[in-house]
């Protein structure tokens, strides 16, 4: 069966003349954002162009992890998880936490040396994973039939169900006050005196003193607008969903060429690990030096493809007046089909692996386009050249684990609170080619 099925909130029906801070993008990391800021008693308002969740928010793996994080990216990680764990209560609603821990096998001694080396590292922040001799992996996933050189597992890590985690936050942004407004594109930032003085959506304008941009795949497009060059491509991945299904492990596994987790609902969650579609598009050829040394260490990982999109985004605006119909206006949801290829390949190398999932029946399956960063590490913080406008963007297929760390992060920034966080390795001048803003047109 293809496509997915994600829950949908009531929006609010008006639009506000006004509001202290307004995020635009209605994913996990914008609805975080506002979140903590309306309980801090902030007036804050949402525009989705779309559905709250509905992207990449909505159709990751649903994983909730510190483990194999980069440096910078592990005391986010940790304060994500800790708000997790709180999540339910904090917004009065399901969103399927469970601390279930996950496994990383390792084919090759190459890859067991590498996490040897991530664990050395982590050691700083008292975590409790740890590394798994042959005999060790059995223990923790038993059926399994394929020989690893070892394995690295950590039992705080967890798991969420991204299809009704953001919808269940957004209710409860709602009732601490917050505005959340769907099919309401934002066409542009207004500006006075230099800084953020409002945002001009389809359906009128909303005066502010700050903005957050939490677009995703959307965002480089956006700052297109505003001459602002974001170094940011999207990857497809590819998901399916099983019926319910009793027998393999309960701990999500991450392997060389598969990757799975248990579901609230019995089944499970499985991909390809090890593999993802990079569309050649424009942006490729503009982005081509930033991107090479991750293209280098990730060319096995990645897939690349020659299609439809490459001219779909070549006839893109990439201005526009704020009176002018937008392309978020035209595309309300990114939707694309998954490779089939790929899955088939998951589900292949998953059952020679673990045969317990054999009898798997496929109920769902989908495609997400992640925004993807050179460095896979996201971008948070103020414009420099643009006071009062903030960006929340890049997160590289890690948004939804760290989100609730992300979204406390920005909301003490935007607030003007001494973050909790240290936000320095996600600034966004880490990217010398920005000081270059405005590209000739």
């Amino acid at each position: 069966m293809m496509g997915i099925t994600i829950e949908t909130i009531e929006p609010d029906a008006s639009l506000p003349a006004a509001s202290d801070v307004v995020v635009i993008g209605g994913g996990i990391i914008g609805i975080t954002t506002a979140l903590f800021l309306a309980r801090e008693g902030i007036s804050v308002t949402v525009c989705e162009k779309g559905e709250v969740g509905h992207e990449q928010s909505g159709r990751n793996w649903g994983w909730v992890r510190v483990m194999g994080r980069d440096p910078g990216e592990i005391p986010l990680g940790l304060e994500s998880m800790r708000l997790w764990e709180d999540m339910d209560r904090l917004v009065g609603g399901d969103t399927g936490f469970t601390r279930s821990g996950i496994v990383y096998v390792a084919d090759t001694a190459a890859k067991f040396a590498e996490q040897e080396a991530w664990l050395e590292h982590a050691r700083t922040y008292q975590l409790d994973s740890r590394l798994l001799s042959k005999r060790e992996i059995d223990a923790v996933l038993p059926g399994g039939k394929r020989a690893y050189a070892g394995a690295m597992f950590t039992p705080s890590d967890a798991r969420a169900e991204p299809q009704k985690a953001v919808p269940a936050m957004a209710r409860a942004l709602r009732r601490h006050g917050g505005t959340v407004l769907t099919r309401c594109a934002v066409r542009g930032i207004e500006t006075a005196g230099g800084r953020v003085s409002g945002v001009v959506t389809e359906r009128g304008r909303i005066a502010c003193q700050r903005a957050v941009l939490a677009g995703g795949a959307w965002s480089r497009l956006f700052l297109d607008n505003l001459g602002i060059d974001l170094p940011a491509l999207k990857i497809l991945g590819s998901v399916f969903r099983t019926e319910p299904l009793d027998g393999p492990p309960t701990h999500a596994v991450g392997a060389s060429d598969f990757a799975f987790r248990k579901r609230q609902d019995g089944g499970y969650t499985i991909a390809h690990r090890g593999a993802s579609v990079a569309e050649i598009v424009p942006d490729s050829f503009r982005l081509l030096f930033d991107f090479l040394p991750s293209l280098a260490r990730q060319r096995h990982e990645l897939r690349l493809r020659l299609g439809e999109r490459f001219l779909e985004e070549a006839r893109t605006p990439k201005s526009w007046s704020l009176d002018q119909e937008t392309p978020f206006e035209r595309n309300r949801i990114l939707d694309p089909k998954p490779s089939e290829g790929i899955l088939q390949e998951a589900r292949r190398n998953l059952i020679a692996a673990f045969p317990g999932f054999a009898g798997l029946k496929v109920k769902e399956s989908w495609g997400g386009l992640i925004d993807a960063t050179p460095d896979a590490v996201p971008i948070i913080g103020e414009v420099p050249r643009l006071p009062g406008f903030f960006l929340a963007t890049g997160f590289s297929g890690h948004g939804f684990g760290i989100g609730p760390g992300a979204g406390r992060l920005i909301a003490d920034l935007v607030s003007g609170r001494t973050p909790l966080i240290d936000p320095k390795p996600f600034r966004l001048e880490r990217f010398a080619r920005l000081e270059r803003t405005t590209r000739a047109r």
